[in-house]
């Protein structure tokens, strides 16, 4: 063998891969928030299906209410730190006295009464709608109803949906989806006994509808559930008025949209009845 001091000296570094030779597991983390970002996808888009817009509005207001059960706040910077609830040298962390720094003018009675009757029309709201535990209304039914708390009180709007019409044949005879749902509504006012309103709405007729009887026909439908309120068990007294808006307030852009005809009941704050 030839001696070759000049040889170049060659040296071999082996790569050591961790991870299973597939680049780290990182990749594992981001595929599983995915898989579980689309679990979630699915979820929502399954629970928009499955519940009623009343429903959804229900968990909706649950998660960002509105609606202030009581309008005053207690003193006190800790649990059951103030020394009276009328106390405004101890502020809460997040609230502003009974009444943000201006002095108490003695008519803490009727603010009690004012939150109690707030409180008890959302009980009401919170029984027809089964927010609290099983429905009193079949679930069928419950799609044509949604309720919201106003200054004036609580609305019960039913209307009406595609091929599920409230009246048959768009007169003044109601359905018996209607029928069961008012029976039902009656027996629930029985709770409290604010009066009731009662206001029909109608949608829109084509223009090339020569006899447009919208005001007579929302006017015998208040009247007809004026009826089967009283039917069902609502003192005929409670009644406080019946209106017919005909065509004058739609609740979609679309005027001639089903979702117009509607029947609008709602239980009156008495205070404002008082004034």
């Amino acid at each position: 063998m030839t001696n070759r001091p000049n040889a170049p000296i060659i040296i071999k570094r082996k790569k050591v891969v961790s991870g299973g030779g597939h680049h780290g597991g990182a990749w594992k983390v981001a595929y599983a928030d995915f898989v579980t970002a689309m679990m979630a996808f699915f979820l929502l888009m399954w629970l928009l299906n499955a519940t009623t817009e009343q429903q959804r509005k229900g968990l909706a207001d649950y998660f960002s209410p509105t609606i202030p059960v009581v309008r005053l706040s207690g003193g006190g910077d800790g649990m059951f730190g103030g020394a009276s609830i009328l106390a405004d040298d101890t502020l809460i962390n997040d609230g502003t006295g009974q009444s943000g720094g201006v002095p108490f003018d003695g008519d803490f009675d009727a603010a009690e009464a004012e939150a109690a009757e707030v409180a008890s029309l959302m009980d009401i709201e919170t029984t027809l709608l089964g927010l609290g535990g099983e429905s009193l209304i079949q679930q069928e039914a419950l799609r044509h109803v949604v309720t919201r708390l106003t200054d004036e009180g609580l609305i019960v709007e039913v209307f009406a949906r595609p091929g599920a019409p409230l009246f048959i044949e768009d007169g003044v005879e109601p359905a018996q989806v209607l029928v069961d749902l008012t029976q039902m509504f009656a027996r629930v006012f029985d709770l409290v006994v604010n009066p009731v309103a009662v206001e029909g709405h109608t949608r829109a007729l084509p223009l090339v509808v020569a006899d447009r009887p919208v005001w007579g026909v929302s006017n015998g439908r208040a009247d007809a559930v004026r009826r089967l309120l009283e039917s069902g068990g609502l003192a005929p007294e409670r009644i406080a008025r019946t209106t017919g808006h005909a065509d004058r307030d739609l609740a979609t852009s679309n005027r001639v949209s089903v979702r117009n005809d509607r029947i609008e009941i709602t239980l009156l704050r008495t205070d404002l009845q008082k004034n």
